[in-house]
């Protein structure tokens, strides 16, 4: 069963239906289309971000929904633009969905998108993830030196 994507003037998705397998000697996209009056085209339940959930050939970058725009110079359905997120995403091409401009360092602190500015802060208070890793300790994190210490409980 194959799954088709109506598009508005504006390649934006207004309807997916599921139809028939191409497998079954017509051509759907226009069969459908011809019977809407819209264009129509083919979507693959499977694909997200340009990755095949089952291990298959992705098709059109991601599964269509109500909303979504098909851009024809990426052949492919791109997620709407989640404007309440952030102002600062791109559109990365090859997944067809929005990121940040660029990836958080990669140095084990917590970081957060800081909108005013359009950078990666890490946040002050926050603590270093994760914890040193020994079983012996029971790592406490201390904001004043931003750093885990060994909590050193009184047991008196």
């Amino acid at each position: 069963m194959a799954h088709y994507a109506f598009l508005d003037e504006n390649n934006i998705v207004t309807e997916v239906i599921v139809g028939r397998d191409e497998d079954e000697g017509e051509d759907w996209e226009s069969h459908y289309g011809e019977i809407r009056g819209q264009r129509c085209l083919r979507t693959s339940y499977n694909t997200l971000r340009n990755e095949h959930l089952t291990g298959g050939t992705p098709f059109r970058l991601n599964f269509a929904g109500i909303g979504y725009i098909y851009r024809d110079d990426l052949d492919g359905f791109i997620e709407p633009y989640p404007d309440y997120v952030s102002e600062w995403l791109v559109l990365d091409q090859t997944t067809g969905s929005w990121v940040y401009p660029s990836d958080p360092p990669d140095d084990g602190m917590f970081y957060r998108w800081d909108e005013t500015i359009g950078e990666w802060y890490h946040p002050p208070n926050t603590y270093e993830y994760p914890p040193p890793d020994n079983d012996f300790y029971a790592w406490v994190w201390d904001i004043d030196s931003k750093s885990w210490i060994v909590n050193d409980w009184d047991d008196t």
